[in-house]
């Protein structure tokens, strides 16, 4: 039964659904067995002593920049249908809600996709700081915070198509990508066997974390290419979803619609959960020893309203935008390590534990 045919029988929403799950649980999975975690590398970069995160990030930001690539190359993809460049954003946004994430992430101890592996590994503290980040995304999208987010995206909106799109921009279609997506790849390759050169497990977890995002290019605009109705070209992220799933749990009045995002969320976290019970890390935890609480919610905020700022989250924007090599995507993921990096050097100062 080819995707025409499985559309035609069960209908745009149940597919996408099904195919963001398969998606998820190999993301899940991958991640929770690579370690796949940005706050980490950023730690790991801050310290001159690039180590098994900061490869493993490389390695996966390489591997979807590679696929997603060699998906516009051969005509599997077409990103200026996207989000990213065809609609209207905002370079104050990416940049103030990057910086935001960014030191977010520093004091909750993990990106948004990182707290949500975490959380499927039996950690309450990463649960309880992406319920509180789930209930900013909202706040920030259609509650009260969402004035000072039109506020701070409206101080230099731009407008879409061209102008977010860096290949374009630079006028190195429609090679450039790769180029850029073959580097990227060999920073990760050439940390990876310096410090790892027989763990080959955690090579493999880093690339499947990557290609999964390719996946998702691929499926969406597979899906669209065969669909009457519209159908929104996108990949994985964790901040719109978040959002979407704690609607569906509090309120039937106000459920979103189903689609690709209903199915990634919920699978994402059954693949770490399997990633853990393989490996044996799952384990419950508590906030361990000072009260850190407040950082916790505190990060868990600045994220959430940082997410929908930039336009998502280390992943949603940062690895899934920038594949796709949309300029505000690469504006995110910059300010989100400058953010991270900045907040780090301030605990270190401060004598704070990290």
């Amino acid at each position: 039964m080819n995707l025409a045919s499985l559309l035609e029988a069960w209908g745009d929403a149940h597919v996408l659904a099904a195919g963001g799950a398969l998606i998820g649980l190999l993301f899940g999975f991958m991640a929770q067995r690579s370690r796949f975690c940005a706050r980490a590398a950023v730690l790991e970069c801050c310290d001159g002593q690039p180590g098994d995160r900061f490869s493993v990030w490389w390695l996966a930001l390489g591997a979807a920049l590679v696929g997603t690539q060699l998906l516009v190359l051969t005509g599997a993809l077409t990103p200026a249908k996207s989000r990213f460049i065809a609609n209207p954003g905002s370079i104050s946004g990416a940049v103030l809600g990057g910086l935001c994430f960014g030191a977010g992430m520093i004091l909750t101890r993990g990106c948004a996709s990182r707290l949500l592996i975490l959380s499927a590994n039996g950690n309450l503290r990463a649960l309880l700081s992406g319920l509180v980040f789930a209930v900013t995304v909202q706040a920030s999208i259609a509650g009260w915070l969402a004035p000072l987010r039109q506020f701070f995206t409206g101080l230099w909106p731009i407008d879409g198509g061209p102008s977010r799109d860096l290949q374009v921009l630079t006028g190195t279609a429609p090679w450039g990508g790769l180029v850029v997506a073959l580097l990227a790849l060999g920073t990760g390759v050439y940390f990876f066997w310096r410090q790892h050169s027989g763990r080959l497990w955690l090579a493999l977890g880093a690339v499947g974390t990557g290609l999964s995002i390719a996946a998702g290019w691929g499926f969406t605009q597979a899906v669209a290419n065969h669909s009457f109705e519209p159908v929104a070209i996108t990949s994985l992220s964790f901040s719109g979803p978040s959002a979407e799933w704690l609607m569906r749990v509090l309120s039937s009045a106000s459920v979103p619609s189903f689609g690709f995002d209903a199915g990634l969320l919920p699978a994402t976290f059954v693949g770490s959960l399997l990633g853990a019970l393989i490996g044996g890390d799952f384990k419950f935890e508590g906030f361990k020893t000072e009260n850190k609480l407040g950082h916790y919610l505190t990060g868990a905020v600045l994220m959430g309203f940082g997410a929908v700022l930039a336009g998502g989250c280390t992943v949603g924007a940062g690895m899934t935008g920038g594949a796709i090599l949309a300029l505000t995507a690469w504006l995110t993921l910059i300010s989100i390590w400058v953010g991270a990096a900045v907040v780090l050097r301030l605990h270190k100062a401060r004598g704070w534990p990290i």
